[in-house]
């Protein structure tokens, strides 16, 4: 079973792993617990958290190397990709039931941020190809 998922929250932890793959290049997962919350304001200014849980998200293959370094505990989040029930047995032979996701797109929520590097654009970019003259700057 799988639905659409669309959720904010904070990281919890961020776990990084590789499976070997053969004589392929290593599998690749990045999974962040994360706590989706629902924060309303408080009458004292601040907010308090009515309901949440915690969910394992699951980034794979080249996104997840890709994105390894980016993701820290205490960031806010916003996920979108789809949740899956997934069923397992704990140490006692019990029946159990996770819902994890497994995420499309994982966007940085600006709450905390202190600043923002981009990556240089190419010197094929339309951008850097506009006259100086013509720049919003100077007009």
């Amino acid at each position: 079973m799988a639905t659409l998922f669309l959720g904010t929250g904070n990281i919890g932890n961020v776990e990084f792993k590789e499976f070997a793959n053969g004589n392929e290049e290593p599998r690749r997962l990045l999974r962040l617990n994360v706590k989706f919350d629902n924060p309303i304001p408080s009458k004292e200014g601040g907010y308090q958290d009515h309901g949440g849980y915690w969910a394992p998200v699951e980034i794979w293959h080249t996104d997840a190397d890709r994105w390894s370094h980016l993701y820290q505990k205490g960031m806010r989040v916003i996920v979108w990709g789809r949740q899956v029930c997934q069923e397992w047995e704990d140490k006692q032979g019990e029946k159990r039931l996770t819902f994890k996701v497994e995420a499309r797109d994982i966007g940085i929520l600006p709450n905390r941020v202190i600043s923002v590097a981009l990556e240089s654009k190419t010197s094929d970019s339309p951008q850097e190809s506009i006259p100086e003259s013509e720049t919003p700057e100077q007009t």
